[in-house]
């Protein structure tokens, strides 16, 4: 079993060991956040060489589902910290049992988006317009696909169990299994069996429902051993969906102005929105690192307010916003760097080309602000802040918003991705800034 979080005394070796303790959880947690989109990856390249057909319907298939499970992430955000603070109080079984809940509540909505996902799936691949023939496709993968619905959700619940336990190395490892699963069978099944674009889905949806089990008969045996009940109860399940609602709206400010930014880039020609593409995935890369700084923090301050340390607490959180800020820079210098030279890798088109090298040094100067950002983010939800950062989050989006339109006015897409990773970025580092000063946010933690 993972061993018990280091309190740090002030001295330098207790900050090398909060220090470890932080790159313990994040390192593991990096490694399976890469992990997870390789299965998308896997799926592109061996859709690709079916056809143009296929790989535009597997495209719009998995803009779908990963918007359905991009907004429920909450199911493990909402556990982690809740197990952290139960395991931080010494109650094992009760946090164990928090997270019992929170896979019941997991498996419920998946069920719930598993029939919505059989009766509307036609209608949602029907809105983007495309040819009968990618349709055809897109309606295939997808309506296979919804039946791993449930277990991608169980997935998420039982990750934030685990890594309110202060265990991140077992998800990976079950994810990093999944993934070899998901490539094997996918191949088997597409060219092996014949099955096209259909044995694609069929082999996610396989590995997606082994990964679950595993993750399940883990659950079940730790749970056992400390005298946790596995039965759902009612309080603590709607318990779980209460927090998870804020949670909710927070990811779903974050989604909006995704897809506004991405609108934004549609309205710049082909050669703008291909830019920014470009630089979106390159944004999405470098937010696994930060991300996996940004989960550690829950584990680690969700199990401080448990301990009743808010020395520990207010450690953490500032070493967290250190490396955060260390981890962007470090990364802008690389991206700036690659700056001139990056940009071949994803295109030969001579407009994206000119065009990428001053949207990636602005990313560059951005970075270290989204990982203050990101940082905080984490350690927000594990102090139980989930209303505050869905509220924030609704004002981030409504100041975004009108510099966005300003920045889609001046019609660059140099403007767009300013407004984005400054304009954007800034104004939730400026809430969230606003809400971590001094100790009134620990003090409202600690009392919740």
């Amino acid at each position: 079993m993972p061993r018990e979080p280091i309190t740090p005394s002030r001295d330098r070796a207790g900050w090398r060991a909060l220090d470890r303790e932080i790159l313990r959880l994040a390192g593991p947690t990096l490694a399976a956040l890469v992990a997870e989109p390789l299965f998308l990856l896997v799926d592109t390249a061996l859709v690709g060489h079916l056809g143009d057909t296929e790989l535009a319907g597997l495209g719009i298939a998995s803009s779908i589902l990963q918007t359905a499970v991009g907004l429920l992430v909450f199911l493990a955000y909402a556990t982690t910290p809740a197990v952290a603070r139960l395991l931080g109080a010494g109650d094992r079984a009760g946090a164990l049992r928090a997270g019992v809940h929170g896979i019941w509540l997991a498996l419920a909505v998946g069920v719930v988006l598993l029939l919505l996902g059989l009766v509307f799936a036609n209608g949602a691949v029907a809105l983007f317009g495309a040819g009968a023939d990618v349709a055809a496709a897109a309606s295939v993968y997808l309506g296979i696909s919804v039946w791993g619905l449930p277990a991608m959700l169980i997935v998420l619940a039982a990750t934030g169990l685990l890594r309110g336990l202060q265990n991140t190395r077992t998800p990976l490892a079950i994810v990093t299994a999944g993934f070899a699963a998901n490539a094997g069978l996918n191949a088997l099944f597409i060219y092996g069996f014949g099955w096209g674009i259909a044995g694609s889905a069929a082999g996610t949806v396989v590995a997606q429902w082994a990964m679950a089990v595993a993750f399940l008969v883990i659950v079940v045996r730790v749970a056992r051993g400390s005298g946790a009940a596995l039965r759902p109860g009612l309080a603590g399940v709607t318990g779980v969906a209460a927090s998870g609602g804020w949670l909710l709206l927070r990811t779903a400010s974050l989604r909006a102005a995704m897809l506004a930014t991405v609108f934004a880039g549609s309205l710049l020609g082909a050669s703008g929105l291909a830019t920014l593409q470009v630089a979106l995935a390159l944004f999405s890369l470098l937010a696994f690192v930060l991300d996996s700084l940004a989960i550690a923090g829950q584990a680690l301050i969700g199990h401080g307010f448990g301990a009743a340390d808010v020395g520990r607490v207010s450690q953490v959180s500032h070493r967290l916003i250190r490396f955060g800020l260390l981890a962007g820079l470090a990364i802008g210098v690389v991206v700036a760097a690659l700056s001139p030279v990056i940009g071949r890798v994803f295109s030969s088109d001579n407009a994206v080309l000119d065009a990428l090298p001053p949207v990636l040094l602005v990313m560059a100067v951005g970075v270290p602000i989204s990982g203050f950002v990101f940082v905080l983010d984490g350690v927000l939800i594990g102090a139980g802040d989930s209303r505050y950062l869905a509220l924030s989050g609704l004002v981030n989006l409504a100041v975004y918003l009108p510099l966005l339109w300003w920045a889609t006015a001046v019609g660059t897409v140099f403007a767009v991705w300013t407004a984005f990773a400054l304009g954007y970025i800034g104004i939730r580092a400026v809430t969230l800034g606003l809400r971590v000063r001094g100790t009134r946010w620990i003090e409202l933690a600690a009392a919740r």
